[in-house]
C-alpha cells in the first residue's frame, strides 16, 4: 500500500478508499445530510486526523467545535472508560445517578450569574433549544420569541423556526412559528450605514425596543434567544453595546434572555462562556458541543425559578445526561480549569490573528478578520470597496487547503467566511503549519483571480 501523505503534502481527495466509501455514502444516506469533505476518517488524535487512505490532516475544525479538547484526550477517554464499566444507561428518570447531579452542580457554579441555577441535560443543541423555549413559555405565559438575522439555533422545528439562514437549513420546510419575530444582529462589517459600532449595536436593540409597538408587544414575548457570536452565520463578533442592550430590555420588560452558547462556549473564546466578554448575565445558557468531550450531551442552565416552573414531565428525555457524556463532561471542564487552556485559548487567537492581518495587508480577497480567543472569521470579498461575498473563490480555499492536507470550513449566508476551530490543545507548530498551507492557498487563488491582461 502506497504511503499515505502527510500534513502540507500534495494528495488527491478522495483517495482510493475514501472514494468508495462516498459512493456507498451517496446510495445510503441522504443527501440532505451534508458533507464538508469527501473524507472518511480512521483515527485521530489531537489536533490530526488519518484518513482510510493513511493521509493525514490537520483539523481546523474539530468537529464543529465539539472537540475544544482536541480529538480523543486520554484522561476523558479514561473516564469514559471506567464509567462503562458500572452502567450504561439507565434513564434518568427511572433509575438516578450520581454523574448527572454532579454535573448540574458544576455547571450551575460555572455559568455567569450569583442567583440559584438548575440544569436540564439533553441530547443535542437543537434539543436544548427547543426545551428553552418550552420553559422560557411555561414560566412567562408569553408566546412570543425573538431571534436575529443570520442566527443558527438548529435543525429540529422549533429551532428550524429561530434559524434565519434559508439555503441549506429551511428550505421547503415551512410554515413556521408565526410568534418568531427576527430582527437585525450588528454584522458591522457590512452595516448598512456608516456609524462606529457601539451606534449600530444600539440601533439594533433599539429596533428591537421599537418593534415591541409595531410587532408584537413586550408583554406577549416570552424570551430574546441570541448567540453571543453568530457561529454558522459568519463568526461575527458583535459590539458589547447590543448584548448589554438586550439584557437591559429583557430586565425592563420581564422577558427571558436566552444565551444560546452551543458553539461559543466551553472556553473557545478564551473564556468559559462568551457572553462573559460582554459583561452579560443570561436567565438561561444552553451549552453542547464541547461540554461532552466528544459524546453526546447538552445543557440548559437557567435561575432555578424559571427551571423549577415546569409541570411534573414537562421536560426530559430518555437519552438525556446519559452517564458516559455526564463523566465525560465533568473530565473536560476539570481539564479546561486545571491546565489553563482559556489563557491558551487567548494566545492561539490573538497569535492567529496577527498572521491573518498580516495575510490581509497582501491579499485583498480578505475583507475582514475578526474574533475572540480561537472563534476566528475571514471573510473573503471580490472588492473591498462593495464588499461583494467572493463565495465561489472562498471554496477554492477550502479545496486548496483540503489537498494539502488542513480541513477548514465555512460559514456565513453568503458562503464566503473561513471559520477556524482549531482544538484549544493544538501544538504551536501545529498552528504554524495550518496558517501556512491557508496563505499558501489564498496566495494561489488570488493569483488565478486577477484579470488577465
Amino acid at each position: 500500500m502506497e504511503r499515505g501523505k502527510l500534513v502540507g503534502e500534495q494528495r488527491d481527495v478522495p483517495g482510493k478508499r475514501s472514494a468508495e466509501l462516498l459512493d456507498a455514502r451517496n446510495q445510503y444516506v441522504p443527501r440532505g445530510v451534508s458533507y464538508a469533505t469527501p473524507v472518511f476518517i480512521a483515527s485521530a488524535k489531537e489536533a490530526l486526523a488519518r484518513d482510510v487512505d493513511g493521509n493525514e490532516y490537520l483539523d481546523f475544525a474539530a468537529g464543529i467545535s465539539a472537540l475544544n479538547l482536541g480529538h480523543r484526550n486520554d484522561e476523558i477517554s479514561l473516564a469514559i472508560g471506567e464509567q462503562m464499566q458500572k452502567y450504561l444507561h439507565s434513564c434518568f428518570q427511572v433509575l438516578m445517578y450520581e454523574p448527572y447531579v454532579q454535573l448540574a452542580k458544576k455547571l450551575s457554579e460555572v455559568t455567569p450569574g450569583s442567583f440559584p441555577k438548575q440544569v436540564l441535560l439533553v441530547n443535542s443543541g437543537a434539543e436544548a433549544v427547543e426545551n428553552a423555549v418550552k420553559i422560557a413559555r411555561r414560566h412567562t405565559g408569553r408566546r412570543g420569541l425573538i431571534a436575529f438575522e443570520h442566527a443558527f439555533h438548529g435543525r429540529t422545528y422549533m429551532a428550524m423556526g429561530l434559524t434565519s439562514q434559508v439555503e441549506n437549513y429551511k428550505l421547503g420546510f415551512g410554515p413556521y412559528d408565526p410568534t418568531i419575530q427576527r430582527y437585525s444582529y450588528p454584522y458591522t462589517y457590512r452595516a448598512p450605514f456608516k456609524t462606529t459600532d457601539a451606534e449600530f449595536g444600539r440601533w439594533c436593540v433599539k429596533q428591537v425596543e421599537d418593534g415591541f409597538k409595531t410587532r408584537m408587544s413586550a408583554e406577549e414575548t416570552a424570551a430574546i434567544i441570541v448567540e453571543p457570536f453568530l457561529g454558522e452565520g459568519g463568526y461575527v463578533i458583535p459590539p458589547k453595546e447590543f448584548l448589554q442592550g438586550l439584557s437591559q430590555l429583557c430586565n425592563e420588560h420581564g422577558i427571558l434572555l436566552v444565551a444560546d452558547e452551543i458553539q461559543s462556549g466551553m472556553g473557545r473564546t478564551g473564556k468559559l462562556w462568551a457572553v462573559e466578554h460582554f459583561g452579560v448575565v443570561p436567565d438561561i445558557l444552553l451549552a453542547a458541543k464541547t461540554l461532552g468531550g466528544g459524546l453526546v450531551l447538552s445543557a440548559v442552565v437557567g435561575r432555578k425559578d424559571v427551571m423549577d416552573s415546569v409541570d411534573v414531565g414537562g421536560i426530559g428525555g430518555t437519552f438525556g445526561g446519559n452517564p458516559l457524556s455526564c463523566v465525560a463532561a465533568l473530565k473536560t471542564l476539570e481539564i479546561i480549569e486545571r491546565d489553563g487552556l482559556l489563557e491558551r485559548a487567548t494566545l492561539l487567537g490573538d497569535f492567529a490573528r496577527r498572521r491573518l492581518i498580516a495575510m490581509a495587508d497582501k491579499y485583498a480577497l480578505i475583507g475582514d478578520v475578526r474574533g475572540l480567543g480561537c472563534a476566528i472569521g475571514i471573510e473573503f470579498v471580490k472588492d473591498r470597496e462593495t464588499k461583494a461575498p467572493a463565495a465561489e473563490e472562498t471554496t477554492r480555499i477550502r479545496q486548496k487547503c483540503l489537498e494539502q492536507g488542513l480541513i477548514i470550513l465555512s460559514a456565513g449566508a453568503f458562503h464566503n467566511v473561513l471559520r477556524l476551530m482549531f482544538p484549544l490543545v493544538i501544538k504551536d507548530n501545529e498552528l504554524e503549519t495550518g496558517l501556512g498551507i491557508l496563505e499558501s492557498a489564498i496566495k494561489a487563488v488570488t493569483a488565478e483571480s486577477l484579470p488577465r491582461r
